[in-house]
């Protein structure tokens, strides 16, 4: 269905019980909501009213084109806003790759909203600083991908050319088949809707977002050793930024795609963080 807020509209997906406890879902780059669905059915099973909502630059009717839109405390405010319009005053937090940079802010400055976080991947936004500047974690370089994606004259056509080999390359090793993947690739092969986004690169190389402060939800940090992208400095810095109750859980193996190639462990995490405060 499409949500009005903040002068956009955004596809958002809900399901499960009418009456169970909302949680939200928020996918990363270069994916959708429909990342969540091989977990969705468990939640709903668990009495769970899951939310997942394709975020600004994913939803065609939520596009801006200046960088500064997209700002993660633009995003933070559009999850608020949609949650506002379901009538949803607190949910269950849930966050994959730039999703979860969403929830970390999210949690930090809206705690009385966040009933739990459970990031995936992404270590709070402060261990990560930690671990970049940080020369024996590597993160610097893990990161460098992001100067590239963030020329947006450039990455588009890069991204695109020869049938997209670039942009579905960034899936190796994840296990996803060929099918799987080209759903995620087929709606960024229109130029403009991969241009938005590349945007929140843009905006995090040109220092538009806020960090987030300490998060004082119960917290639950789902990372894998196998993620080119993120080392394990930040993953293990993050319990500095977390005065709540708080779990790292690390898999072995596997790549950044963890809903993708782990939905059992992402199913586990998500429910042991949520029945933590039933």
């Amino acid at each position: 269905m499409l949500v009005s807020a903040r002068g956009f509209e955004f596809d958002v997906f809900e399901g499960g019980p009418e009456d169970g406890m909302p949680i939200v879902l928020l996918h990363g780059f270069p994916q959708h909501s429909g990342q969540w669905e091989a977990i969705v059915p468990a939640l709903h099973e668990a009495g769970l009213r899951t939310i997942a909502i394709n975020q600004r630059g994913y939803s065609p009717g939520a596009r801006p084109v200046e960088p500064a839109a997209y700002a993660l405390s633009e995003c933070v405010a559009d999850v608020v806003s949609i949650m506002d319009a379901l009538g949803h005053s607190s949910f269950h937090l849930v966050g994959h790759d730039w999703g979860a940079a969403v929830a970390w802010l999210l949690a930090s400055t809206a705690p009385e909203r966040v009933r739990t976080l459970t990031a995936i991947s992404v270590p709070h936004g402060q261990a990560l600083s930690k671990a970049m500047r940080d020369p024996e974690s590597g993160q610097r370089s893990r990161s460098s991908y992001m100067f590239v994606f963030a020329d947006l004259e450039k990455a588009v056509p890069l991204l695109l050319e020869d049938d997209a080999i670039r942009l579905r390359a960034l899936y190796l090793g994840s296990g996803m088949t060929e099918e799987q993947v080209e759903r995620y690739v087929a709606p960024m092969r229109e130029p403009a809707a991969l241009r938005a986004a590349l945007t929140w690169y843009t905006a995090a190389i040109q220092r538009l977002s806020p960090q987030p402060g300490p998060v004082a939800v119960p917290t639950t940090l789902l990372w894998s050793n196998g993620d080119v992208a993120l080392g394990r400095t930040g993953a293990e810095a993050t319990k500095e930024f977390v005065t709540g109750d708080y779990r790292l859980i690390e898999l072995d193996g596997i790549s950044h795609w963890i809903p993708d190639q782990a939905p059992q462990a992402t199913i586990d995490a998500i429910l042991d963080r949520v029945r933590s405060v039933a």
